[in-house]
């Protein structure tokens, strides 16, 4: 893996959670293109033995681990695992999380009678059942694992959790409030962390990413035809780079924050990689 700039992970120990998909996956092959043995824990095993796969054949050293960070025991079986196979780990990567359509509304505006309509979804009807869910599964996803996994860190040399935040934490999107409020849970709750673990040597950090066009979200921002849809354009006009980041142009602010010597005294941040969106003021 061709990285932006290197730095030195031999004989760290890493976990990232969410490592099967495509963002995440990506920092489980920096990280191990660095030098750091990582575990790579996913819902879906098959798909972190797949990024392990691609690390190993690169010459990099990983396993894939079947974890559930919505659930304390399955955390706790994966650490075992993960300790049993590398050792202690000193680096942690909260990632898994996600929305999910119960949480989200059909319009952007809200419209006299909404609630009445079929096949629509407004404020007034949202499922409570489904905006907890997203809530439990990028906050709390991000509280258990660190409740596992930082009694390693505490003893570890140089510990890190690098938290993701998004967007949406600084200004909320539309249609997506309950994805909206859990990551700004999230900038938050890396703060707190910050301060909570200040004194026994772990820096909590986030990044926050812009609008990245994936397999995952393409539907919503491109057209059949390969034009890009009207919510697209809204982004796009909001960007000042004016277009789209790539899931490699993460990778630089990752690096920095994992670094003990680039950001030894960098601390309880949150550091957006969007192009310039979240201090555009729209004129």
């Amino acid at each position: 893996m061709k990285l932006p700039f290197q730095i030195d992970l031999k004989d760290k120990v890493a976990v990232v959670t969410g490592g099967g998909g495509v963002l995440c996956g990506e920092f489980a092959k920096a990280i191990a293109a660095c030098g750091a043995k990582v575990a790579i824990l996913d819902l879906r095993k098959e798909a972190a033995d797949q990024v392990a796969e691609e690390i190993k054949a690169d010459g990099g050293i990983a396993i894939g681990v079947a974890a559930n960070v919505l659930e304390r025991e399955s955390l706790e079986e994966a650490k075992k695992v993960v300790n049993d196979t590398f050792g202690p780990i000193s680096i942690l990567i909260n990632g898994a999380g996600g929305n999910n359509p119960r949480g989200t509304t059909t319009k952007e505006y809200y419209e006299k009678g909404d609630e009445n309509l079929e096949g629509i979804t407004s404020f007034f009807n949202l499922d409570p059942k489904g905006v907890e869910f997203v809530f439990n599964l990028n906050f709390l996803g991000t509280l258990l694992p660190t409740q596992v996994f930082a009694l390693d860190l505490i003893e570890a040399k140089d510990p890190v959790i690098l938290n993701v935040s998004s967007m949406n934490a600084y200004t909320p999107l539309t249609k997506i409030p309950a994805y909206s409020g859990a990551k700004a849970a999230i900038s938050n709750f890396t703060q707190w962390l910050a301060v909570h673990f200040s004194k026994v040597g772990i820096r909590v950090n986030a990044i926050a990413p812009g609008f990245l066009l994936t397999n995952q979200n393409k539907a919503l921002l491109v057209n059949e035809d390969g034009t890009y849809t009207d919510r697209s354009n809204k982004i796009l006009s909001q960007t000042p780079m004016g277009r789209f980041g790539e899931k490699e142009e993460l990778i630089g602010a990752l690096l920095f924050l994992l670094s003990a010597d680039a950001a030894s005294f960098v601390n309880g941040v949150v550091i957006p990689v969007d192009g310039g969106f979240s201090a555009y003021s729209g004129v």
